[in-house]
């Protein structure tokens, strides 16, 4: 019996030890679930596509825009329901603002529950009457809008940098991302 107490007292120690799971830098303990959630994050390319989009239109509208005059970004909405977005349409007009705010830009933040800024006429997207006049209290040079499709392997994403005084687009820029699991909860699809 006495030999097996000490040998008892090590296995309980020893896998104890072994159910922490690895340390990383930090002295924080990950799991192998959530190690290779991190590293998913790490090389998901849904913020650098965005990011992208974003230089896209910069470099697109050049000269049309000016970095000491304001922008202000929309929530993209589902171009088949023109009243609905989701999560997916508001990260992404966050990343964009973002991106434009990191190139220099100043962006209006603009968050508004169950607003949309955009109708339909004739089959073209217009900025309603209410963005308009956001736009022109905060005197906003231009204003970046967009749409999303969603197919059942890719959302289809469409940006659209507008003068709103007149509607005029600036610059416009197509992408689409694939409809991976990330993108259906984004969409709210299961």
């Amino acid at each position: 019996m006495k030999k097996i107490l000490p040998l008892l007292a090590c296995t309980l120690i020893f896998s104890g030890c072994s159910s922490l799971g690895s340390f990383s830098s930090g002295s924080t303990v990950t799991t192998s679930a959530t190690a290779l959630s991190w590293k998913e994050a790490e090389t998901n390319e849904f913020i650098p596509t965005n990011q992208r989009a974003a230089l896209a239109l910069i470099r697109a509208a050049g000269s049309e825009i000016d970095k000491t005059r304001p922008l202000i970004v929309a929530t993209l909405v589902n171009i088949n329901a023109l009243e609905e977005s989701s999560t997916f349409g508001r990260i992404v007009a966050e990343q964009v603002s973002g991106q434009f705010s990191h190139a220099g830009y100043q962006m209006v933040e603009m968050k508004f529950r169950d607003k949309v800024f955009m109708k339909q006429n004739v089959g073209e997207l217009l900025l309603t009457r209410e963005i308009r006049e956001v736009a022109q209290d905060h005197s906003a040079q231009a204003v970046i809008v967009g749409t999303y499709a969603e197919s059942e392997k890719l959302v289809f994403v469409n940006l659209k940098l507008i003068r709103p005084g007149d509607n005029i687009v600036l610059s416009t820029y197509d992408y689409a991302v694939p409809m991976d699991r990330t993108v259906k909860s984004l969409l709210g699809r299961r």
